[in-house]
């Protein structure tokens, strides 16, 4: 198996929906280009989570995936940096999935709250399926199998990285447990060196004595930054930091970036089913019409009344797209009456175009050459799948199914 390291390596999906928004852009995409500089990165269309909740309709599943895609790409994804890949064309992780599902309570999986507020808003639907129930834990194959240690989410999300986390330790602590595993841990040790074996093993007893999780973290960096190591006992040394067993699974953590969270026309969170949003790729006559008719600050009727920004939609704009002077004059203007609310929109959608013009002419490339598209999903996919033919490989032999 390659060496990996987790805290490198950054994974991270989206369910085909079709082409996306505004929201989309500045919650999720802007992050991805800027986290491809940094770390190693594997991006993919969710299309088995899409099925967990739209399996009745999908026909439009392959479209929309190819269509999301180029997006990506418009918005400045790099195919020469990032992995790109759809996640039905790797069925090794749906074996991962069943392994792991031999070994996850059920009640694991009731408890996360995302599955018992839907399964409330769906209470008559006919939602209440096994993949629906279980999708939080091919989430944790997603990640397990490509031992990612950084998965860049939302608050709302964060329930199932915890989940991943706890499938990981049961795993490791079910099929961790070598032969002899201390013995071959302390002989690790001595191959540090007298200085940094020392230094772990003090490390290794502040945490395991008073739970200093920065002794905790100090250790793993120092295992990691040891290039005379073998993979093995790298991973007897990162287990035997917490007393449990070799680390087969790496533990993911979540990556809470300060992203923007621009909001719908309305005020509400921008998406299609409440019809207030803008394309990703949308033309500048779109654009002028979208924001023009945005809702502002329902008191004020009249050209001559005082508004008040915060309570008026387009200003959650302008704190995305205008800059710190224009915002003071936005504020100023509106609160005397002093600019009509059409004044106020103007530089948003400036902003707007101007931000989507180049956007738009990268899809366009794309759009005319989609059989490029599906090469860079292809070569993506070779390479995600030897990922995870990788960990799979470690993954059966630790649970005893090599013997053929």
């Amino acid at each position: 198996m390659s060496s990996v390291d987790p805290q490198r390596r950054v994974l991270s999906g989206m369910r085909p929906t079709g082409r996306l928004h505004l929201g989309h852009y500045h919650g999720v995409l802007k992050n991805w280009v800027k986290l491809q500089h940094e770390y190693d990165c594997f991006f993919f269309a969710a299309d088995w989570h899409a099925l967990s909740s739209r399996y009745e309709n999908s026909n439009d599943i392959a479209g929309h995936s190819l269509d999301m895609i180029i997006d990506w790409l418009a918005a400045g994804v790099n195919p020469g940096t990032t992995t790109l890949f759809v996640q039905s064309r790797i069925p090794e992780l749906a074996e991962l999935h069943l392994l792991l599902s031999m070994i996850t309570p059920q009640a694991w999986l009731e408890r996360v709250p995302s599955y018992k507020d839907l399964k409330e808003k769906l209470r008559d639907s006919e939602n209440s399926t096994l993949g629906f129930l279980a999708y939080p834990l091919l989430q944790s194959a997603d990640m397990l199998a490509f031992r990612a240690g950084q998965v860049p989410v939302g608050a709302d999300q964060v329930a199932h990285i915890e989940l991943a986390r706890e499938v990981s330790r049961r795993f490791n602590h079910l099929y961790g447990r070598e032969a002899g595993f201390e013995a071959n841990a302390e002989l690790a040790i001595k191959k540090l060196g007298k200085k940094v074996s020392g230094l772990y093993s003090q490390l290794r007893s502040t945490y395991l004595s008073h739970g200093d999780v920065e002794a905790l973290a100090t250790a793993q960096a120092l295992v990691k930054e040891q290039n005379n190591l073998t993979l093995a006992d790298r991973e007897r040394l990162l287990g035997y930091l917490e007393g449990t067993g070799k680390t087969i699974l790496p533990e993911p953590m979540e990556m809470l970036s300060d992203v923007s969270r621009l909001p719908g026309l309305d005020g509400q969170k921008m998406s299609k089913s409440h019809d207030n949003l803008i394309p990703l790729r949308a033309e500048p006559d779109e654009i002028e019409k979208k924001v023009r008719t945005m809702p502002t600050d329902p008191a004020r009727i009249r050209l001559t009344d005082a508004g008040n920004p915060d309570k008026c939609p387009v200003w959650q704009f302008h704190l995305t797209y205008s800059d710190e002077t224009t915002q003071e004059r936005v504020q100023q203007q509106c609160r005397s009456a002093g600019w009509g609310c059409l004044e106020c929109k103007q530089p948003i959608i400036d902003a707007v175009i101007a931000e989507q013009q180049p956007i738009r002419e990268r899809a366009q490339q794309y759009e005319s050459n989609r059989d490029l598209v599906r090469s860079i999903i292809a070569e993506g996919t070779d390479k995600a799948r030897e990922e995870v033919r990788d960990t799979l490989e470690i993954v059966r032999e630790a649970m005893g199914l090599d013997y053929l």
